[in-house]
Protein backbone atom coordinates (compact mmCIF):
# COMPACT_ATOMS: atom_id res chain seq x y z
CA UNK A 1 0.00 0.00 0.00
CA UNK A 2 1.35 3.45 -0.49
CA UNK A 3 1.89 5.99 1.77
CA UNK A 4 -0.89 8.07 0.12
CA UNK A 5 -3.26 5.39 1.47
CA UNK A 6 -1.70 4.27 5.00
CA UNK A 7 -3.60 6.20 7.95
CA UNK A 8 -0.83 7.01 10.76
CA UNK A 9 -1.83 8.30 14.17
CA UNK A 10 0.37 10.84 15.99
CA UNK A 11 1.06 10.97 19.79
CA UNK A 12 1.46 14.53 19.61
CA UNK A 13 2.13 15.27 23.79
CA UNK A 14 2.10 18.93 22.83
CA UNK A 15 6.53 18.96 22.80
CA UNK A 16 9.08 19.64 19.58
CA UNK A 17 9.54 16.04 19.05
CA UNK A 18 6.55 14.47 18.55
CA UNK A 19 5.01 17.77 16.43
CA UNK A 20 8.14 17.39 14.00
CA UNK A 21 7.40 13.65 13.82
CA UNK A 22 3.95 14.70 12.30
CA UNK A 23 5.42 17.10 10.47
CA UNK A 24 8.15 14.82 8.89
CA UNK A 25 5.39 12.13 8.68
CA UNK A 26 2.68 14.24 6.40
CA UNK A 27 5.88 15.94 4.19
CA UNK A 28 6.27 11.92 3.11
CA UNK A 29 2.76 11.50 1.81
CA UNK A 30 0.87 9.85 4.90
CA UNK A 31 -2.52 10.45 6.26
CA UNK A 32 -1.55 11.98 9.37
CA UNK A 33 -3.95 12.13 12.18
CA UNK A 34 -2.60 13.95 16.02
CA UNK A 35 -3.59 12.37 18.98
CA UNK A 36 -3.18 13.57 22.23
CA UNK A 37 -3.19 11.22 25.08
CA UNK A 38 -4.66 12.49 28.23
CA UNK A 39 -2.47 10.58 31.24
CA UNK A 40 -2.75 12.97 34.25
CA UNK A 41 -4.63 16.17 34.65
CA UNK A 42 -4.29 16.13 38.44
CA UNK A 43 -2.65 19.50 40.21
CA UNK A 44 -0.49 18.69 42.87
CA UNK A 45 -0.35 21.40 45.88
CA UNK A 46 2.09 24.44 44.51
CA UNK A 47 2.59 22.15 41.39
CA UNK A 48 -0.38 22.58 38.69
CA UNK A 49 -0.18 19.96 35.84
CA UNK A 50 0.53 20.99 32.45
CA UNK A 51 -1.73 19.21 30.33
CA UNK A 52 -3.76 21.86 29.26
CA UNK A 53 -1.11 23.64 28.17
CA UNK A 54 0.36 20.33 26.02
CA UNK A 55 -2.82 19.71 25.11
CA UNK A 56 -3.03 23.44 23.01
CA UNK A 57 -0.08 23.07 22.21
CA UNK A 58 -0.44 19.83 20.25
CA UNK A 59 -3.43 21.17 19.52
CA UNK A 60 -1.79 24.30 17.51
CA UNK A 61 0.61 21.87 15.71
CA UNK A 62 -2.59 20.02 14.43
CA UNK A 63 -3.94 22.81 12.86
CA UNK A 64 -0.72 24.47 11.84
CA UNK A 65 -0.29 21.21 9.65
CA UNK A 66 -3.66 20.74 8.41
CA UNK A 67 -4.42 17.57 10.07
CA UNK A 68 -7.41 16.04 12.47
CA UNK A 69 -6.67 15.77 15.80
CA UNK A 70 -8.18 13.82 18.58
CA UNK A 71 -7.70 13.46 22.56
CA UNK A 72 -7.89 9.97 23.89
CA UNK A 73 -8.66 9.88 27.43
CA UNK A 74 -6.51 6.99 29.53
CA UNK A 75 -6.26 8.28 33.04
CA UNK A 76 -8.04 6.03 34.80
CA UNK A 77 -5.87 3.11 32.94
CA UNK A 78 -2.72 5.66 33.08
CA UNK A 79 -3.59 5.40 37.27
CA UNK A 80 -4.27 1.84 37.33
CA UNK A 81 -1.25 0.35 35.43
CA UNK A 82 1.17 3.01 35.70
CA UNK A 83 0.97 5.01 38.87
CA UNK A 84 -0.05 1.75 41.48
CA UNK A 85 2.71 0.82 40.02
CA UNK A 86 5.25 2.67 40.97
CA UNK A 87 4.00 3.53 44.29
CA UNK A 88 3.96 -0.04 45.04
CA UNK A 89 7.46 -0.45 44.07
CA UNK A 90 8.64 2.47 46.16
CA UNK A 91 6.99 0.94 49.13
CA UNK A 92 8.83 -2.57 48.36
CA UNK A 93 12.00 -0.43 48.81
CA UNK A 94 12.88 -0.73 44.83
CA UNK A 95 13.31 2.12 42.14
CA UNK A 96 11.24 1.40 39.18
CA UNK A 97 10.92 3.53 36.26
CA UNK A 98 7.18 4.56 35.09
CA UNK A 99 8.43 5.84 31.18
CA UNK A 100 9.37 2.29 30.26
CA UNK A 101 5.96 1.19 32.05
CA UNK A 102 4.26 3.87 30.29
CA UNK A 103 5.48 2.61 26.59
CA UNK A 104 4.50 -1.44 27.25
CA UNK A 105 1.11 -0.91 28.54
CA UNK A 106 -0.30 3.04 27.22
CA UNK A 107 1.52 4.13 24.75
CA UNK A 108 2.21 0.95 22.60
CA UNK A 109 -0.50 -1.14 24.11
CA UNK A 110 -3.21 1.09 24.84
CA UNK A 111 -3.23 3.71 22.57
CA UNK A 112 -1.64 1.35 19.59
CA UNK A 113 -4.72 -0.96 20.23
CA UNK A 114 -7.16 1.84 20.29
CA UNK A 115 -5.93 3.68 17.20
CA UNK A 116 -5.63 0.30 14.95
CA UNK A 117 -9.46 0.17 15.95
CA UNK A 118 -9.88 4.23 15.74
CA UNK A 119 -9.07 3.84 11.67
CA UNK A 120 -4.89 3.53 12.09
CA UNK A 121 -2.58 1.11 9.69
CA UNK A 122 0.51 2.45 11.51
CA UNK A 123 1.17 5.08 14.75
CA UNK A 124 3.92 7.00 15.14
CA UNK A 125 5.73 8.52 18.22
CA UNK A 126 8.63 11.35 18.81
CA UNK A 127 10.65 8.40 20.38
CA UNK A 128 14.47 8.47 19.35
CA UNK A 129 14.70 5.25 17.97
CA UNK A 130 14.98 2.99 14.74
CA UNK A 131 12.53 -0.31 13.72
CA UNK A 132 13.77 -2.12 10.57
CA UNK A 133 12.32 -5.07 9.29
CA UNK A 134 15.00 -8.11 8.86
CA UNK A 135 13.93 -10.76 6.40
CA UNK A 136 15.08 -14.07 6.09
CA UNK A 137 13.76 -17.24 4.12
CA UNK A 138 11.88 -18.34 6.99
CA UNK A 139 10.47 -15.43 8.93
CA UNK A 140 10.12 -11.43 9.19
CA UNK A 141 11.86 -10.40 12.09
CA UNK A 142 11.17 -6.98 13.60
CA UNK A 143 13.84 -5.26 15.42
CA UNK A 144 14.20 -2.36 17.47
CA UNK A 145 17.79 -0.58 16.80
CA UNK A 146 19.34 2.42 18.82
CA UNK A 147 19.17 5.87 17.42
CA UNK A 148 21.87 7.74 15.81
CA UNK A 149 21.63 10.27 18.27
CA UNK A 150 23.48 8.18 21.04
CA UNK A 151 22.88 11.30 23.93
CA UNK A 152 18.68 11.47 23.07
CA UNK A 153 18.64 7.39 22.17
CA UNK A 154 15.46 6.39 24.08
CA UNK A 155 15.32 2.40 23.26
CA UNK A 156 16.52 1.80 27.04
CA UNK A 157 12.46 3.18 27.78
CA UNK A 158 11.33 1.12 24.62
CA UNK A 159 12.78 -2.55 25.40
CA UNK A 160 9.47 -4.16 26.86
CA UNK A 161 7.12 -3.00 23.80
CA UNK A 162 5.91 -6.06 21.59
CA UNK A 163 6.89 -7.37 18.62
CA UNK A 164 3.44 -6.78 17.22
CA UNK A 165 3.76 -3.29 18.34
CA UNK A 166 6.70 -2.22 16.98
CA UNK A 167 5.67 -3.93 13.28
CA UNK A 168 3.36 -1.25 12.89
CA UNK A 169 5.01 1.24 14.77
CA UNK A 170 7.11 4.48 12.85
CA UNK A 171 10.06 6.32 15.18
CA UNK A 172 11.13 8.94 12.35
CA UNK A 173 13.42 11.11 14.47
CA UNK A 174 15.66 8.08 15.07
CA UNK A 175 17.82 8.97 11.64
CA UNK A 176 18.30 12.40 13.19
CA UNK A 177 19.80 14.49 16.29
CA UNK A 178 17.97 16.75 18.53
CA UNK A 179 19.84 19.86 17.24
CA UNK A 180 18.81 18.57 13.35
CA UNK A 181 15.05 17.99 15.12
CA UNK A 182 14.75 21.71 16.27
CA UNK A 183 15.97 22.77 13.04
CA UNK A 184 13.14 21.09 11.03
CA UNK A 185 11.19 22.42 13.78
CA UNK A 186 11.55 26.23 12.99
CA UNK A 187 12.19 25.15 9.15
CA UNK A 188 7.83 23.64 9.56
CA UNK A 189 7.37 26.87 11.49
CA UNK A 190 5.89 24.90 14.10
CA UNK A 191 4.41 26.82 16.99
CA UNK A 192 7.04 24.29 19.43
CA UNK A 193 9.90 25.13 18.18
CA UNK A 194 11.47 26.58 20.62
CA UNK A 195 9.53 24.62 23.52
CA UNK A 196 11.86 23.48 26.44
CA UNK A 197 12.06 20.04 27.45
CA UNK A 198 9.99 18.59 29.43
CA UNK A 199 11.52 17.09 32.79
CA UNK A 200 10.75 15.18 36.36
CA UNK A 201 8.32 12.49 36.04
CA UNK A 202 6.93 11.29 32.98
CA UNK A 203 3.26 12.46 33.59
CA UNK A 204 3.46 15.00 35.91
CA UNK A 205 5.87 18.02 34.77
CA UNK A 206 8.04 18.84 36.65
CA UNK A 207 7.21 17.78 40.11
CA UNK A 208 9.75 15.48 41.90
CA UNK A 209 9.42 12.23 42.81
CA UNK A 210 9.89 13.05 45.99
CA UNK A 211 7.12 15.63 46.35
CA UNK A 212 4.70 13.09 44.58
CA UNK A 213 5.18 10.44 46.67
CA UNK A 214 4.42 12.59 49.62
CA UNK A 215 1.62 13.89 47.81
CA UNK A 216 0.44 9.61 47.38
CA UNK A 217 1.63 8.31 50.06
CA UNK A 218 1.88 10.77 52.95
CA UNK A 219 4.63 11.50 54.88
CA UNK A 220 6.75 8.76 55.63
CA UNK A 221 8.44 7.35 59.37
CA UNK A 222 11.53 8.48 59.88
CA UNK A 223 14.39 5.99 60.61
CA UNK A 224 18.16 5.61 61.12
CA UNK A 225 20.62 6.58 58.47
CA UNK A 226 23.97 3.77 59.10
CA UNK A 227 27.26 4.11 58.01
CA UNK A 228 29.65 1.05 56.70
CA UNK A 229 31.08 1.28 60.45
CA UNK A 230 27.42 0.41 62.04
CA UNK A 231 26.97 4.00 63.21
CA UNK A 232 23.99 5.67 63.31
CA UNK A 233 25.15 9.14 61.44
CA UNK A 234 21.74 10.53 60.95
CA UNK A 235 17.85 10.24 60.34
CA UNK A 236 15.75 9.90 57.46
CA UNK A 237 12.82 10.94 56.74
CA UNK A 238 11.31 7.67 54.84
CA UNK A 239 13.43 4.84 53.15
CA UNK A 240 11.32 4.72 50.05
CA UNK A 241 12.68 7.93 48.94
CA UNK A 242 16.50 6.94 48.44
CA UNK A 243 17.70 4.66 46.21
CA UNK A 244 21.32 3.00 45.55
CA UNK A 245 23.77 5.23 44.73
CA UNK A 246 22.11 8.48 45.63
CA UNK A 247 24.19 10.99 47.36
CA UNK A 248 21.99 13.97 47.70
CA UNK A 249 19.14 14.60 49.67
CA UNK A 250 21.25 13.27 52.94
CA UNK A 251 20.76 15.36 55.71
CA UNK A 252 24.74 14.15 57.22
CA UNK A 253 26.67 16.25 58.16
CA UNK A 254 30.73 15.22 58.64
CA UNK A 255 31.59 17.11 55.96
CA UNK A 256 31.94 13.98 53.33
CA UNK A 257 29.85 12.78 51.17
CA UNK A 258 27.57 9.75 52.02
CA UNK A 259 26.16 7.60 49.56
CA UNK A 260 23.49 5.11 49.81
CA UNK A 261 24.83 1.79 49.69
CA UNK A 262 21.35 -0.55 50.88
CA UNK A 263 17.89 0.01 52.52
CA UNK A 264 16.16 -2.74 55.29
CA UNK A 265 12.62 -1.75 54.61
CA UNK A 266 11.46 -3.63 57.52
CA UNK A 267 14.15 -2.19 60.07
CA UNK A 268 13.46 0.97 58.30
CA UNK A 269 17.34 1.45 57.95
CA UNK A 270 19.19 3.61 55.09
CA UNK A 271 22.84 2.10 54.62
CA UNK A 272 25.59 4.53 53.63
CA UNK A 273 29.07 5.12 53.02
CA UNK A 274 31.69 7.85 52.45
CA UNK A 275 34.03 5.31 50.41
CA UNK A 276 32.59 5.57 46.48
CA UNK A 277 34.49 2.51 46.31
CA UNK A 278 32.73 0.66 48.68
CA UNK A 279 32.08 -2.84 48.15
CA UNK A 280 28.40 -2.72 48.09
CA UNK A 281 28.22 -0.29 45.39
CA UNK A 282 29.61 -2.21 42.90
CA UNK A 283 28.43 -5.30 41.08
CA UNK A 284 30.02 -7.46 38.25
CA UNK A 285 26.56 -9.43 38.12
CA UNK A 286 23.17 -9.29 37.61
CA UNK A 287 19.79 -10.61 38.78
CA UNK A 288 17.23 -9.89 36.36
CA UNK A 289 13.48 -11.17 36.28
CA UNK A 290 10.52 -10.52 34.04
CA UNK A 291 12.49 -10.56 31.20
CA UNK A 292 11.33 -9.87 28.05
CA UNK A 293 12.61 -10.29 24.42
CA UNK A 294 11.38 -8.11 20.95
CA UNK A 295 11.99 -11.69 19.13
CA UNK A 296 13.69 -15.16 19.43
CA UNK A 297 16.10 -15.01 22.91
CA UNK A 298 19.13 -15.07 21.49
CA UNK A 299 21.76 -17.42 20.77
CA UNK A 300 25.08 -15.76 20.84
CA UNK A 301 25.06 -14.87 24.70
CA UNK A 302 28.05 -12.11 23.92
CA UNK A 303 26.47 -9.08 24.58
CA UNK A 304 26.28 -5.37 25.86
CA UNK A 305 23.99 -4.33 28.75
CA UNK A 306 22.42 -0.62 29.47
CA UNK A 307 21.79 -0.37 33.67
CA UNK A 308 19.95 3.20 33.34
CA UNK A 309 19.56 5.47 30.67
CA UNK A 310 22.68 6.88 29.26
CA UNK A 311 24.72 4.60 31.22
CA UNK A 312 27.26 3.26 28.94
CA UNK A 313 27.43 -0.03 27.45
CA UNK A 314 28.83 -2.59 29.41
CA UNK A 315 29.78 -6.07 28.15
CA UNK A 316 28.42 -9.15 29.72
CA UNK A 317 27.55 -12.53 29.32
CA UNK A 318 23.90 -14.32 29.25
CA UNK A 319 23.04 -17.07 31.71
CA UNK A 320 19.72 -19.00 31.44
CA UNK A 321 18.04 -19.81 34.13
CA UNK A 322 15.71 -22.44 35.15
CA UNK A 323 12.96 -19.77 34.45
CA UNK A 324 12.79 -18.38 31.02
CA UNK A 325 11.82 -14.64 32.54
CA UNK A 326 14.84 -14.76 34.73
CA UNK A 327 18.27 -14.60 33.62
CA UNK A 328 22.04 -14.09 35.57
CA UNK A 329 24.53 -11.33 33.81
CA UNK A 330 27.89 -11.77 34.20
CA UNK A 331 29.69 -8.63 33.76
CA UNK A 332 33.42 -7.98 32.33
CA UNK A 333 34.05 -4.86 34.86
CA UNK A 334 32.13 -3.76 37.91
CA UNK A 335 29.36 -1.13 37.61
CA UNK A 336 28.27 1.33 40.22
CA UNK A 337 24.71 1.10 41.91
CA UNK A 338 23.03 -1.45 40.19
CA UNK A 339 19.25 -0.83 41.39
CA UNK A 340 16.70 -3.03 42.25
CA UNK A 341 13.35 -2.35 40.48
CA UNK A 342 14.94 -0.63 38.09
CA UNK A 343 15.43 -2.09 34.04
CA UNK A 344 18.77 -3.37 32.26
CA UNK A 345 18.35 -3.58 28.36
CA UNK A 346 20.34 -5.82 26.36
CA UNK A 347 22.38 -4.96 22.83
CA UNK A 348 23.88 -6.78 20.45
CA UNK A 349 25.45 -3.76 18.51
CA UNK A 350 22.78 -1.42 18.02
CA UNK A 351 20.11 -3.64 18.06
CA UNK A 352 17.78 -3.94 20.82
CA UNK A 353 17.65 -7.77 21.99
CA UNK A 354 15.25 -6.93 25.34
CA UNK A 355 15.32 -6.47 28.63
CA UNK A 356 14.31 -7.14 32.47
CA UNK A 357 13.89 -6.04 35.98
CA UNK A 358 17.22 -6.02 38.34
CA UNK A 359 15.81 -7.86 41.79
Amino acid sequence: MSKLKLKVFVGLSGGVDSSVTAALLKEQGYQVTGVYMKNWSKDLPGMPCPWKQDYQDAKRVAVQLGIPFKMYDFEKEYRQKVVEYMLAEYQAGRTPNPDIMCNQEIKFKLFFDTAIKDGADLVATGHYARVVNSYNSKSKEIQLLRAKDENKDQTYFLYRVSESALAKTLFPLGDYTKPEVRKLAKKFGLVTANKAESMGICFVGKVGIKDFLVHELGPQKKGDVVDEHSRTVGQHEGAIFYTIGQRHGLDVGGGLPYYVTGKDMKKNIVYVSTDLNDKSLWDSSVSVKDVHWISARPTNKNIEVRTRHRAKLVKGVLEFGEYSAKVEIQLKEDVRAITPGQSIVFYQGDVVLGGGIIY
